[in-house]
């Protein structure tokens, strides 16, 4: 199974692969390679001692996952012959961001920053991303 969001079936005579649905995309959308480098940079930097700049390391490494999930997720849903999957590409970044929001890394420094607030937006973005079927073809 490709990463990139099957959309349509072909009736050639070669076999397709099925077009996805509702789970399939919310698998594919979640960047889970990207979020467990998040959890592991996080735990890392967390339990470092106090002599640390932790937020100024959080923020930018948190700069460094939004990147490298763009990259990432380019190169895994690549496809010869066909266009960027951007929509894709796009959902997944903002999946990165939402995912570290709800695990709290930089944002926890922010004095708007409930982990209820986190919580509840990634529940909210998981479960509704899944229903958008991205242009691309």
């Amino acid at each position: 199974m490709g990463r990139r969001i099957v959309t349509r079936q072909l009736q050639a005579g070669k076999p397709n692969p099925p077009v996805d649905r509702y789970a399939d995309r919310l698998l594919k959308y979640i960047p889970a390679d990207v979020v467990a480098f998040w959890l592991a940079v996080n735990g890392s930097i967390q339990s470092a001692g106090d002599d640390v700049p932790k937020s100024t390391l959080l923020w930018i490494l948190f700069i460094f996952g939004v990147f490298l999930t763009l990259g990432w997720t380019f190169k895994q849903t690549q496809e010869a012959k066909k266009k960027p999957a951007w929509t894709q590409i796009g959902i997944s970044c903002v999946a990165f961001v939402v995912w570290v929001f709800a695990i709290g890394g930089p944002f926890a420094e922010l004095s708007f920053y409930t982990p209820l607030y986190g919580s509840l937006l990634l529940l909210v973005y998981t479960s509704t991303v899944a229903l958008i079927t991205p242009p691309e073809k």
